[in-house]
């Protein structure tokens, strides 16, 4: 395992985490971008290390590392004695608080003095959507700003659509986990970052003279 700084307290402070030098060597050979999981997959005991560095929150489910990962590679190369393994970070509840008070409670709701009667509750699970977001931030590819960002681009634009439509359009939202689990954030946030936006139209109002 080249460029890693592997001291004894380091190792000492691996092994109080809980992780060994073989996961270690998995995690060199992910960054490498080797296909680890198709090589483990041929292999019980390496199967069985495979999913211990992915139940450790080291990888991601497409077998990237994630910022736990990244940080304790960082960790064994860095030359500051000092450093000290970081133990995954908690997800903060001003995070999580904001992205779940960004997530619509229910699918009714006034948009341009026009009222739109729902029926489903699309807040759900809220432990669960904790723990799934706190695994997508992880992963490092995502910052809760753009979560948020993300989430607020779709409800505007579906409320935006519901006036022109005259149809509830938030009625097709899903649930906050199903959202989680099928990322469905993911394309409003490359729109984002492409520059998109979208804003809402003014309110005519009264008539025009002719």
């Amino acid at each position: 395992m080249k460029n890693l700084n592997l001291t004894f307290s380091r190792f000492e402070s691996l092994h109080k985490q809980g992780y060994t030098l073989d996961m270690v060597y998995l995690l060199t050979q992910i960054e490498e971008g080797v296909d680890i999981k198709c090589l483990c997959e041929e292999s019980t005991k390496l199967g069985a290390l495979f999913q211990g560095i992915f139940r450790k929150g080291l990888i991601t489910d497409g077998c990237k590392l994630t910022l736990s990962g990244k940080a304790l590679l960082e960790f064994l190369r860095t030359d500051d004695c000092d450093t000290k393994l970081v133990v995954k970070a908690k997800l903060k509840e001003s995070d999580f608080d904001l992205w779940w008070k960004a997530y619509p409670g229910t699918d009714t709701f006034i948009h341009k003095g026009k009222t739109f009667q729902g029926t489903r509750s699309l807040r759900t699970k809220k432990d669960d959507c904790k723990l799934k977001l706190k695994k997508i931030l992880d992963e490092g590819e995502y910052t809760v700003q753009e979560l948020v960002a993300a989430l607020e681009y779709e409800v505007l634009q579906k409320k935006e659509n519901s006036v022109k439509a005259g149809e509830n359009k938030l009625k097709y939202m899903q649930n906050s986990l199903t959202y989680l689990n099928q990322r469905t954030f993911e394309p409003f946030i490359e729109l984002i970052r492409e520059g998109h936006k979208i804003t809402e139209t003014p309110q005519i109002t009264g008539g025009t003279d002719i």
